[in-house]
């Protein structure tokens, strides 16, 4: 699998409870916040919820 580097680019304030739960479980929580993770289909798929919310670079 791919390694991707995450990070958060926008605040979760006035967000559904669904997509503050996805980007807590990306290990994110705060802005500029950046996690390296493999790229799963598990992983994907919680990117592609909260895409509007973070950027994804490959490494």
């Amino acid at each position: 699998m791919a390694k991707v580097r995450i990070s958060q680019v926008r605040s979760t304030i006035k967000r559904p409870i669904d997509q503050k739960r996805t980007i807590k479980a990306l290990g994110l929580g705060k802005i500029s916040k950046s996690v390296e993770v493999e790229l799963t289909p598990q992983i994907a798929g919680m990117v592609k919820k909260v895409g509007h919310l973070v950027s994804v670079t490959e490494l």
